[in-house]
């Protein structure tokens, strides 16, 4: 493992206005996260899991405190500069998918590495698409799938950009068994194979234990699990 930092998080606070006042979900979360590192963070639902770790990748902006990527200021930056780093970094697999219904399961896994202007974008996708079992699947849309079967073409996709960061959120919270552990599988070997940095957010404690690291989410506030 490395001992370069790929996330600090300095004094971190998120609060959301709504119509019964504010309501402050993060409270002055101190972390650092070393490069090749798994780390997983738990805790009961409405603590505040999934909100971090959309802040760390830079879909939301934090109402105070500093987020680093790699030693670049994330928190600070406008939009488009964060959807720079995120380009260059990281990965996310979302709860809900988050598939672009328009485009078939192979275009989809395609994206990142389109955009990155991969000449084998195609043959990357098919390879990764294969890889989570879903070779026979290729030209089906989103609403074609299973919730099962849409969650590993997410997954794909987030492979798909070769990220030095991957995020997650319950990656196996959709699948029967047999698929969550060729997902988990494939997690861990992105994280030891590429030294990908891994940070997700599960509510299965066995997926916790394999990673290095446990966090617990409580109230806002983030401690560390000793093992």
């Amino acid at each position: 493992m490395s001992n370069r930092t790929a996330i600090k998080v300095s004094n971190l606070t998120h609060t959301v206005t709504s119509n019964t006042g504010d309501l402050t979900i993060l409270k002055g979360i101190n972390m650092e996260i070393l490069e090749s590192e798994s780390v997983a963070i738990v805790g009961a639902s409405g603590s505040g899991k999934s909100t971090l770790l959309g802040l760390l990748a830079g879909l939301d902006i934090n109402t105070s405190g500093d987020i680093f990527v790699y030693d670049q200021a994330f928190s600070s930056l406008n939009e488009e500069k964060r959807a720079i780093i995120r380009g260059q970094y990281v990965g996310f697999v979302f709860q809900s998918f988050h598939l672009l219904p328009s485009l078939q399961a192979i275009e989809n896994v395609m994206l990142p590495a389109e955009l990155k202007g991969d000449k084998n974008a195609r043959q990357k996708a098919e390879a990764l698409l294969n890889k989570v079992g879903l070779s026979h699947r290729l030209t089906h849309y989103p609403n074609q799938l299973s919730g099962g079967e849409q969650q590993r073409v997410a997954i794909a996709r987030a492979f798909a950009s070769q990220p030095k960061i991957l995020f997650a959120d319950e990656p196996t919270g959709n699948l029967d068994e047999e698929n969550g552990k060729l997902i988990i599988d494939l997690l861990f070997d992105l994280n030891q194979s590429q030294g990908t940095t891994l940070v997700m957010v599960t509510h299965d404690n066995e997926l916790a234990k394999m990673c290095g690291r446990q966090l617990i989410m409580s109230s806002g506030q983030l401690t560390e699990k000793s093992l």
